[in-house]
């Protein structure tokens, strides 16, 4: 009887290894899509001033421990930004000026992320699948577009200015994603999924040009609508 018990177990398992050894353990591929960013300030008297549209597009590489759990990463080039509202003085021939500063933030950086990816079995030709874990991201480029608004009213406007030594070089983030993919034949499949990548470590540098007291304060947060396709 134990024989017997452990035979049957032996060639569930057994089944199991070969269903699993007929499925490719890795796959590759390509995606990109839109971009929504904001900034979150974390400093005395700086508030977010709207959102800012951009991009992302990378390699995909899936490595499954299982049929349907395994490690997700790859590489992706993302644009993202936002608005921030806080103090600011500038230097006006011989005279101090304080007033506000409007500023977007146009961020580039190279992300490597890092997650845990888990699907559904197949439902005719789709899976639905989601996905946690980190992202490190490496900043490759920075712009703002700065209007400063004086106490005393009107309006002084700089477009595209380099920002880059403003900028912390890493940003560390959470990632949570979901989606669906769509078997286009063989292990060919088109995806498309939302992706929340929220930022958890300060991103500005220096200190206040109105209050030195002030630390620059702010984390950079978006969401991602992406199309691929993994072979």
């Amino acid at each position: 009887m134990k024989k017997a018990i452990l035979l049957t177990l032996l060639i569930t398992f057994l089944g199991g290894m070969t269903t699993y050894s007929q499925q490719k353990p890795f796959v590759f591929g390509f995606k990109g899509g839109p971009t929504l960013g904001w900034m979150k300030p974390d400093a005395k008297g700086y508030e977010s001033d709207g959102t800012k549209v951009g991009f992302t597009w990378g390699f995909i590489a899936d490595f499954f421990l299982m049929e349907n759990y395994g490690i997700a990463t790859g590489f992706d080039v993302v644009f993202i930004g936002g608005g921030l509202t806080m103090p600011a003085s500038i230097e006006n021939s011989d005279e101090t000026v304080n007033g506000s500063l409007n500023r977007k933030y146009k961020l580039k950086y190279i992300q490597i992320p890092l997650t845990f990816k888990m699907r559904t079995r197949e439902l005719g030709k789709f899976r639905i699948y989601g996905q946690i874990g980190l992202g490190t991201n490496f900043l490759i480029g920075a712009k703002a577009d700065d209007e400063f608004i004086p106490e005393a009213g009107g309006s002084i406007s700089d477009d595209n200015i380099d920002i880059y030594d403003d900028i912390t070089f890493m940003r560390e983030s959470l990632i949570l994603g979901a989606g669906v993919e769509f078997n286009l034949g063989g292990s060919t499949n088109l995806m498309a999924g939302f992706t929340f990548n929220n930022g958890f470590m300060d991103i500005l540098k220096g200190t206040n040009t109105s209050d030195p007291g002030i630390n620059n304060s702010a984390k950079a947060n978006y969401v991602a609508f992406e199309v691929g396709i993994v072979f």
